[in-house]
């Protein structure tokens, strides 16, 4: 999982929006589609490689649309103002994002946490966007996800943890061949965007939203009116398909896509149907 040389022929922007400077990668024409990295990652180059994150997949989504990649709230070269960074003041960024670039409701996509940020937009804000692909961030709108209890282990050490711990977390990641790359990579990219020892804060804030229910079920799916996909593996070990189907049956205009042999990542078969997806829902209209 180690990083490889920058590929991104992104330009890196920041906008003044809902009282913060949201930075922002920008790269293609055409359609504008907002991009929403997931939980531990970034918009950062240094990225390029790991499965988890968009950097390996800006240059094909480029090719078909302008993708504008915001760095969250707290997260990256994205400050934050104080005080718990929920879901709702995710999306409440993402809209005042769209207004202040002067975008016409454009698609948005995101993964993980990011789209689960980008239901709460299709909950929240019906009209500021075209279409939306949730891939596997949709567990959480399942109030007895098995999701909380896994955040609850990563993030303060045990599945009963009822605060962060940091130090917990750093032991956790860094006991896993396969995980301490990857943190690794996190504490030089918290630290690089917002100052040393960010990491701690950024854990920290990912607490309350990522181990607690958003407050929102698939009940809440019917509010989407925009063409929406679902997405995930079928070996996904947040999102299951059980979940994946429970929030397609509540969509009103709703698609559903299982990607066989693949888990909780971004496989270039998630990029090729998200681009499929959007591209023949803007071309019939919607």
């Amino acid at each position: 999982m180690s990083a490889q040389a920058p590929r991104i022929g992104a330009a890196a922007r920041t906008v003044r929006a809902n009282g913060i400077d949201i930075h922002y990668l920008e790269q293609g024409e055409g359609e504008p589609l907002l991009l929403l990295h997931g939980g531990m990652v970034s918009t950062n180059p240094i990225w390029t490689g790991v499965p988890v994150a968009y950097a390996s997949h800006m240059d094909a989504l480029a090719e078909h649309f302008r993708v504008i990649a915001p760095d969250t709230r707290g997260c990256g070269r994205t400050p934050h103002t104080g005080g718990p960074i929920t879901f709702d003041l995710l999306a409440g960024d993402v809209a005042a994002l769209i207004e202040a670039l002067s975008l016409e409701r454009p698609l948005i996509t995101g993964f993980s946490d990011g789209g689960i940020i980008a239901t709460v937009v299709g909950i929240r804000h019906p009209d500021a966007v075209r279409a939306i692909v949730n891939d596997a961030g949709f567990d959480e709108f399942d109030p007895e996800a098995r999701s909380f209890a896994m955040m609850r282990q990563f993030l303060g050490g045990s599945p009963e943890a009822t605060k962060p711990d940091p130090d917990a977390a750093a032991r956790l990641f860094e006991a896993s061949e396969q995980m301490r790359p990857m943190f690794e990579l996190m504490k030089r990219d918290q630290n690089a965007g917002q100052g040393d020892g960010h990491w701690r804060t950024y854990l920290q804030l990912s607490w309350d939203r990522t181990t607690k229910h958003p407050g929102y079920t698939y009940a809440d799916f019917d509010r989407i009116t925009v063409p929406t996909l679902i997405l995930s593996g079928d070996r996904d070990e947040f999102c299951t398909v059980e979940q994946a189907v429970a929030a397609y049956r509540q969509l009103p205009d709703g698609e559903l896509s299982i990607v066989p042999g693949h888990g909780h990542y971004i496989p270039p078969a998630a990029i090729e149907t998200t681009i499929e997806f959007f591209e023949r829902r803007t071309t019939n209209g919607a």
